[in-house]
C-alpha cells in the first residue's frame, strides 16, 4: 500500500505544484487582476492561474524526464498534455469551489472545510481520467493524503508569510 500511495503522489505531483503556485502571484508588482471578483472574489487572479498551470507543465516535463527510474501512471510522451490537465483541474477545482462559496455567502478567505483543502485535488483528478485509469480505493488514498498534506503546507505557508490564511 506504501508503494502505491508514492505512485499515486508521483501522478498528483504537477497537481500539488500548480496548487501551491498561485499564492507566490501575490509577490508579482506587475499587473494581476482577478479573474472575476464578484464570482470568485479577490484571490483567484490571472497572473495566479497561468503561473499554476505553468508550474504544473513544468512539474509533468520534469517527471518525463526522471521517470526511466520512477514509474509513470502515464505515458513519458504525454508530459504536456498532463502537465496541462493537472494544473487547469487543479485550479478549475479550486476557482469552482470558490464560485460556490461566494453563491452561499462565504466570505473570500474563510474557511470551509474539507472543500478548501480537497478541491483542487477533486479538479486535478477529474481531469486525469482522460489519461489514467484509477481505482476508487486509489482515489480514496489520493483525498485523504492530500487533505492532510494540505493541512501541513498550508500552515507551514501561513507561518512564513506565504499565505494570508492558514487553510
Amino acid at each position: 500500500m506504501a508503494a502505491r500511495l508514492l505512485e499515486l503522489v508521483w501522478l498528483m505531483l504537477p497537481a500539488y505544484c500548480a496548487n501551491m503556485a498561485p499564492p507566490f502571484a501575490k509577490f508579482w508588482r506587475g499587473w494581476n487582476r482577478p479573474i472575476h471578483r464578484r464570482l470568485l472574489g479577490d484571490h483567484k487572479t490571472i497572473v495566479g492561474f497561468t503561473l499554476g498551470v505553468a508550474v504544473a507543465v513544468g512539474a509533468a516535463f520534469l517527471q518525463s524526464r526522471l521517470s526511466p527510474t520512477l514509474p509513470l501512471l502515464w505515458s513519458r510522451d504525454a508530459w504536456l498534455a498532463v502537465g496541462l490537465a493537472s494544473g487547469v483541474g487543479a485550479l478549475g477545482g479550486d476557482a469552482i469551489k470558490s464560485l460556490f462559496k461566494r453563491r452561499i455567502g462565504i466570505a473570500p478567505g474563510a474557511s470551509w472545510i474539507p472543500a478548501d483543502q480537497v478541491d483542487f485535488v477533486v479538479g486535478a483528478l477529474t481531469v486525469l481520467a482522460f489519461f489514467v485509469t484509477l481505482r476508487a480505493s486509489d482515489v480514496v488514498l489520493v483525498l485523504a493524503f492530500s487533505f492532510v498534506a494540505d493541512v501541513a503546507v498550508n500552515q507551514i505557508a501561513f507561518r512564513i508569510g506565504i499565505r494570508d490564511t492558514a487553510w
